[in-house]
């Protein structure tokens, strides 16, 4: 899917340049720019979660090169929603410039405001509802209700003299959503007939056919679960999943039970969402953990964190019995989420850990406990109908979704050289209607390895992988520093491997000729004599071995 690098050209007066930081290829990291007349607008900055061949890694970021050096043209970031994938590098961009304008609705804000806490940034703020217009520098923004798996979802309509992009972010068309606030169709339809020259739309379900089911279809399934359940229940769920929360505190409420909440996240989104009016909490049904474990196992519910099977999220320690809370036979375990692409090995690690420990693990592969918060076919062509877009661009999703909705769009009439395949850092211009491919950056990921930002590069982490499959050897060896002869070794020590180290006896003589031969022809360098031992035992291990692991040469003058 990547395209050929090629500088951008400059940007020509009255055009409308689009760059999509993060989010195509994949799903997470969410970020696009929006440049006019020397002023960038962000929307959304997020980030994406590590798979498993990126060991170590905490978080990815978007890959903030591009803007850098041009942190005091940025007028402000649209925050369309208050999910990790849409708002969690917001703490990283501020880092580098923290008076940067935040817009959005009061929920996602409030998210944000939470996480930059710990960050310890207090950001500037705009805060925005549905059908509101605001001026930010040569941007002219509308904002319109979308529905999501969160409250408070914005798209938003982006007008320049350049024309109209529109942006829905995550969103869906759920009619009997649990807070009645519905995709604001005619908002669309009266876009539409305005003009929509540039459509950037979610991409997630694209390859879903028909509609996405209601959220409300969730609430009696999980009340029948709760309902038969014989002791403990815990549902693991997004810490900002406040749809499901709120069902899962009615259906515990109807069922007798209370329900403590696990997880820093969880509780601080929970506690803000509670405080703002986005979640409705039934009278005496949340209780404090410690005090939850006084209570009868059929009396309690624990709503926690780690539902795609994070190491060190609550419920992968449970699974680890590294948890004060011990799943045991007859607990009902409910897995209300979806799973993200590349977490599936890891989620179901952490089912069969649970099932081993006599849990009943429901989800969505056994049970409706979950619906996605993402359109699906139908919908899409549905928006297509209603929006009449000029060009689309398919974002947020991997390869095959972006693909996917292109095909959507195209079935609705929109041409083929309109439906614009990208990459991220592929830069787009619009003028008059009409849009280009005006070159491809060079972006990369940007990996946050505990307080180091971008310091971890792909080649460590292909160390780290190699050390994880194919083991560790090092070999000392000191030599004359006049002659080259060696005065002591090789001593060869291996780690992960199944062999004892007697094993590289072998390999010794052939260690001793090769560095004899070097210094023989006059090779004194250090360095050098290190390489010729590494290409020795190299090639010995991975013929007698079958393995590659990590070798380290230190070779020492004396």
């Amino acid at each position: 899917m990547s395209n050929p690098i090629a500088a951008p050209e400059p940007l020509a007066e009255g055009t409308l340049r689009v760059i999509p930081l993060g989010g195509l290829g994949e799903i997470g990291r969410n970020m696009t720019t929006f440049e006019f007349d020397g002023k960038i607008l962000i929307v959304d900055c997020g980030v994406l979660f590590p798979e498993e061949h990126q060991p170590g890694v905490d978080l990815i970021l978007p890959d903030f090169e591009p803007i850098k050096d041009r942190l005091d043209d940025i007028v402000g970031v649209v925050l369309t929603h208050g999910h990790e994938d849409h708002i969690g590098a917001v703490p990283y961009l501020l880092r580098l410039k923290n008076d940067i304008p935040l817009i959005g609705s009061g929920l996602t804000l409030a998210l944000i405001e939470a996480k930059l806490k710990e960050h310890r940034i207090r950001p500037f703020t705009l805060t925005v509802k549905e059908d509101q217009k605001e001026k930010v520098g040569p941007f002219d923004l509308e904002f319109v209700a979308v529905n999501h798996s969160i409250p408070d979802a914005l798209a938003v309509a982006i007008r320049t003299p350049a024309g109209m992009a529109f942006a829905t972010g995550d969103f869906k068309m759920d009619q009997l959503p649990l807070d009645d606030r519905i995709t604001d169709l005619r908002a669309f339809s009266r876009l539409g007939e305005e003009g929509v020259d540039l459509f950037l739309v979610d991409s997630t379900n694209a390859d879903v056919p028909g509609f996405t089911p209601t959220e409300r279809s969730i609430g009696p399934v999980l009340d029948q679960v709760i309902a038969k359940a014989p002791r403990r229940v815990i549902v693991a769920s997004f810490s900002s999943h406040i749809h499901r929360v709120q069902q899962v505190l009615d259906a515990a409420h109807a069922n007798g039970r209370r329900v403590a909440l696990l997880g820093r996240s969880m509780v601080r989104n929970m506690t803000i969402a509670a405080d703002l009016g986005y979640l409705k909490v039934p009278e005496n049904v949340l209780i404090d953990y410690k005090k939850a474990r006084d209570l009868p196992d059929e009396k309690i519910v624990y709503m926690s964190t780690g539902s795609q099977g994070e190491p060190m999220a609550v419920l992968s320690r449970m699974a680890n019995l590294d948890h004060a809370i011990e799943v045991g036979e007859g607990d009902t375990v409910i897995l209300a989420s979806s799973l993200i692409p590349g977490n599936e090995t890891a989620i179901y690690r952490v089912i069969d850990g649970l099932t081993k420990l006599g849990a009943n693990v429901v989800h969505k592969a056994n049970a409706k406990v979950h619906v996605s918060g993402h359109a699906a076919a139908g919908e899409l062509i549905y928006c297509y109908n209603i929006l009449r877009p000029k060009n689309v661009l398919p974002v947020h999703g991997e390869y095959r979704h972006l693909v996917a909705n292109a095909k959507l769009a195209q079935q609705t009439g929109i041409p083929e050289e309109n439906t614009i395949l990208a990459s991220n850092g592929t830069v787009i211009d619009l003028k008059d209607g009409q849009t280009r491919i005006a070159g491809q950056l060079d972006i990369g990921f940007v990996y946050v390895d505990g307080s180091t930002v971008g310091e971890v590069t792909d080649a460590d982490l292909k160390d780290r992988r190699t050390l994880g499959e194919e083991g560790f050897v090092s070999i000392i060896v000191v030599v004359d520093a006049a002659t080259g002869r060696i005065i002591t070794g090789p001593e060869i020590h291996a780690r992960g491997i199944a062999e004892d180290d007697s094993v590289f006896d072998d390999v010794v003589p052939k260690i001793v000729a090769a560095l004899k031969e070097a210094s023989g022809n006059g090779v004194r360098d250090t360095h050098a004599l290190s390489q010729v031992v590494r290409r020795t035992i190299g090639r010995w291990v991975n013929q007698k071995l079958r393995r590659r692991p990590m070798i380290v040469p230190l070779v020492i003058e004396a």
